[in-house]
């Protein structure tokens, strides 16, 4: 099987399963007032502050500012009628390319 076949099996799988539709439709306000939800976070981010487990939670901090970002009017507006405003590609892609950066120096190069 060649690479493009293996990824467009891949993409109908992902499509098939609805993951992307179910991550549009989370209502982060209940979310967030959920206890099933918020009990378990909140005791994670207690043990990483025991452990002293930063790293971890700069992950997770760039993990929730990023879902926060895509989210955003900025983001939304980048597409209109089915056309990409080439005015928010650079802020879009700066963002993405930032969030790497820091991921990529907290796990590769910043050693405790």
């Amino acid at each position: 099987m060649a690479i493009p076949e293996f990824f467009n099996s891949m993409t109908a799988w992902i499509n098939h399963t609805e993951v992307p539709a179910q991550i549009r439709t989370v209502n982060i306000d209940g979310l967030f007032k959920n206890p099933y939800f918020l009990v378990p976070f909140i005791a994670l981010i207690i043990n990483y502050l025991y452990r002293q487990a930063f790293n971890n939670l700069v992950i997770i901090a760039l993990i929730i500012g990023l879902w926060y970002f895509s989210g955003t009017e900025f983001v939304r507006d980048s597409l209109v009628n089915g056309e990409v405003q080439i005015g928010h590609i650079l802020p879009i892609a700066g963002v993405g390319v930032a969030g790497i950066a820091i991921l990529i120096y907290i796990l590769f190069i910043k050693q405790d």
